[in-house]
C-alpha cells in the first residue's frame, strides 16, 4: 500500500507527510488536532478517527478492510473474488472434497467464505465450514485453544481435502493443526492462505500458498481519491473493491488430488521441468506410458491435454515473475523455458489477453492515471 501511496507521489507532485506507524492519530486525537494537516489516509480507521477528521474538515481515505463508514471513501479489497479465486486454484489442482475456516462475525471473512463456498458449489462438490466468531486479540492460550479445534475439524475431513483460510494467520493455524492431528500438509491435505502476508507464508512449515490481493493499486487509488477530495472534485463511489492479482503458490498446496497414478506422477513431474523446455515426448516416457494414452488419461482426468498443462504452468510462472520481479522479458524466458522472447510473448497474450508487458504494468497500477491531474501540496 505505501508503494502504491509512493508511486503516485512520485508520478504527481510533492507531498510532505508523516507515517504514522503506531497510529497515535486514531489513539491521540489530540495529537491530530495539534497539526495543521490537510488529508489523512489510514489503514486503523475507526468511528473516533472518521468523527475528528470530519470536524477538522480533514479529507479521510480508508483503506481498512471492514465495513464502511458513511461518508468516509473506502478501498478495500474485493473479498468475495478473493474466495472464488481460492477455490479455482484449488479446483484445479484437482481437489473434489473442500473446506473454509473463516471467522463468522466479520463481514471480510464472510465474503471470502461465500466467494470459495459459491465457486466450489458450481463444481459440484461441497464445502465444509469452520465459522467461528472472532473474539479480539489473540493470545498463547487461546492460539492454542483454537489449533485444538481446527485440528479435530480437519481430522472429520476427507482424504485428500483442499481447505481456504479466511487470511494467512489462520492459514498458519491450520498447518499447525494438520500436524498435531497427524496430517500430511500437502500429500493428505492442502492448505491455502489469503493476503500473500510474506513473511507469514514463508515461515510456515511447508510455506503456505495465498492468495495475493493488489496492495499496490489499493494504495494508489487511495492517494488518488485523497488528491480528487483535495481539488474538490466528488468521489466516484465511497465503497470500491480492488480485485486481487491471482494465487501466490507454495508447497502447502503442492500436491496431486488426482485418481490415477500415472496422470497424477504425470503432472507433478511437469510442475518441476516445465521450465526446462519440456516435451510431450519426454513426459510419455517418464511415465513409461505411450503418449496416446497419456493424453487420453489427461483429457479424461484433468479436462485438458499435456501440453495444455506444460503451458498452464509456464503462463502461470511468468505472471508470477511479472508481478514479483523487475526481471526483462528475455530473463523471465529463460527462467521459464522458452528460447525465444518472442513466442513467449506470443504464447502469453494468446492465454491471457494481454502482452507480457502491458500485464506487468496492468497490475502494478491498474488504477488510471490521469495524466493531467495536479496535486496539491497536502501534510
Amino acid at each position: 500500500m505505501l508503494k502504491g501511496i509512493a508511486h503516485f507521489e512520485r508520478s504527481n507532485s510533492v507531498w510532505s507527510g508523516y507515517l504514522d506507524d503506531e497510529a497515535v492519530s486514531e489513539s491521540e486525537i489530540s495529537w491530530l488536532r495539534g497539526r495543521n494537516w490537510k488529508g489523512v489516509i489510514s489503514r486503523h480507521t475507526t468511528p473516533r478517527l472518521a468523527s475528528a477528521c470530519r470536524e477538522l474538515k480533514i479529507p479521510l481515505v480508508d483503506l481498512n478492510n471492514s465495513d464502511p463508514i458513511p461518508g468516509i471513501p473506502k478501498i478495500r479489497p474485493d473479498n468475495f473474488r478473493i474466495g472464488q479465486l481460492g477455490a479455482e486454484h484449488l479446483i484445479g489442482c484437482g481437489y473434489r472434497y473442500f473446506g473454509f475456516a473463516g471467522f463468522s462475525n466479520l463481514g471480510w471473512s464472510r465474503e471470502r467464505r461465500d466467494g470459495f463456498n459459491e465457486t466450489v458449489r458450481l463444481a459440484d462438490s461441497d464445502c465444509s465450514l469452520f465459522d467461528v466468531p472472532y473474539s479480539g486479540g489473540t493470545t498463547p492460550f487461546s492460539n492454542e485453544r483454537q489449533i485444538e479445534k481446527l485440528s479435530g475439524w480437519l481430522k472429520s475431513l476427507p482424504k485428500f481435502s483442499a481447505v481456504m483460510a479466511c487470511d494467512d494467520s489462520k492459514g498458519h493455524q491450520l498447518i499447525t493443526a494438520a500436524a498435531m492431528a497427524g496430517i500430511l500438509v500437502p500429500e493428505e491435505i492442502a492448505i491455502l492462505g489469503a493476503n500473500n502476508d510474506t513473511v507469514r507464508c514463508e515461515t510456515a512449515i511447508p510455506a503456505l500458498s495465498s492468495v495475493a490481493p493488489n496492495a499496490f493499486q489499493a494504495g494508489f487509488h487511495a492517494a488518488s481519491v485523497l488528491n480528487d477530495m483535495l481539488e474538490g472534485r466528488k468521489v466516484a463511489s465511497y465503497d470500491q473493491r480492488i480485485e486481487p492479482i491471482g494465487v501466490v503458490a507454495r508447497l502447502s498446496t503442492n500436491a496431486i488430488a488426482i485418481d490415477n497414478d500415472k496422470v497424477a506422477e504425470a503432472v507433478s513431474f511437469i510442475r518441476k521441468m516445465a521450465y526446462t523446455g519440456l516435451t510431450v515426448d519426454q513426459v510419455a516416457e517418464n511415465s513409461h506410458i505411450s503418449r496416446s494414452l497419456l493424453e487420453k488419461n489427461f483429457r479424461r482426468y484433468i479436462g485438458r491435454s499435456p501440453q495444455a498443462e506444460i503451458r498452464r504452468v509456464q503462463v502461470s510462472r511468468i505472471t508470477e515473475l511479472l508481478i514479483e520481479t523487475d526481471y526483462p522479458m528475455k530473463r523471465i524466458a529463460e527462467l521459464t523455458g522458452f528460447e525465444y522472447t518472442e513466442y513467449m510473448s506470443v504464447l502469453f497474450k494468446r492465454m491471457t489477453g494481454h502482452p507480457p508487458g502491458e500485464y506487468r504494468a496492468k497490475m502494478k497500477n491498474k488504477a488510471i492515471v490521469r495524466s493531467t491531474m495536479e496535486v496539491s501540496h497536502a501534510a
